[in-house]
């Protein structure tokens, strides 16, 4: 099954990060996608950057995918939902990185045209959204159908929010907020990748991953295991 392999949180915040993951998928031949962030955290706007900024272009020009990425990559600090449903998305899963979460659709509306708006004055044309940490609230598929939007993913499915089409596909991806999570997730990876016998993979790699050799060795491995065929698109999978 093919495999799609994806840098997350591209933002000015991390362009040393974002350098190593390129320098590292070419040298495995892969193109990766690239899920932009216009203002990582509020305080990375795109627009501030003209040589970052000057450097997607040409990437994707020369074939690297562009997607949105949420706007700010953080969470609401009053986020509507339910205690229980809080604490998991933003503490236990995302370390409260999970924008699109809880969004009122009203905001998640304006934040996604936001983007959008800030990505074409940059240049960039984004092909899909993918929402930080993978998270989206109710309406959100509906949002990107109604923008055209025709590839969008959580932890368990790719999508085509436009003709309604979904499929599962496995992510492999690290964490490193912790020794425990970061060993997890490798013996994770090593072992979720032979899904891909039945089911497309997603390969996600984080500016994070850079700072550990231990993920650095394994993210080069991934790639490689790959790079026998590659998704050009995160449409392709689907």
């Amino acid at each position: 099954m093919p495999v799609h392999v994806s840098l997350h949180d591209v933002s000015p915040a991390f362009e040393p990060e974002v350098e190593r993951m390129l320098e590292l998928c070419h040298a495995r031949g892969s193109r990766p996608a690239l899920l932009v962030v216009p203002d990582y955290h509020g305080r990375a706007p795109l627009g501030d950057a003209p040589a970052f900024v000057d450097r997607l272009r040409a990437l994707a020009a020369s074939g690297h995918e562009i997607l949105l990425h949420g706007f700010f990559h953080r969470a609401e600090a009053s986020d509507p939902s339910g205690a229980a449903t809080r604490f998991f998305r933003q503490r236990v899963v995302s370390a409260g990185e999970a924008e699109f979460a809880s969004l009122p659709a009203e905001e998640a509306a304006r934040r996604l045209d936001d983007g959008a708006r800030v990505l074409a004055e940059c240049g960039l044309s984004p092909s899909g959204f993918v929402p930080p940490a993978w998270s989206m609230g109710p309406g959100v598929l509906e949002l990107l159908g109604e923008r055209g939007y025709r590839y969008t993913e959580d932890h368990l499915f790719v999508y085509d929010p436009a003709s309604r089409r979904r499929r599962p596909s496995v992510v492999l991806n690290f964490a490193s907020r912790s020794p425990g999570r970061l060993f997890s997730t490798v013996a994770y990876c090593r072992v979720a990748k032979y899904a891909r016998v039945a089911l497309p993979a997603r390969v996600a790699l984080h500016p994070g991953d850079m700072r550990f050799k231990l993920l650095v060795d394994e993210a080069r491995d991934l790639v490689g295991w790959a790079s026998g065929d590659l998704a050009p698109t995160g449409a392709a999978l689907l």
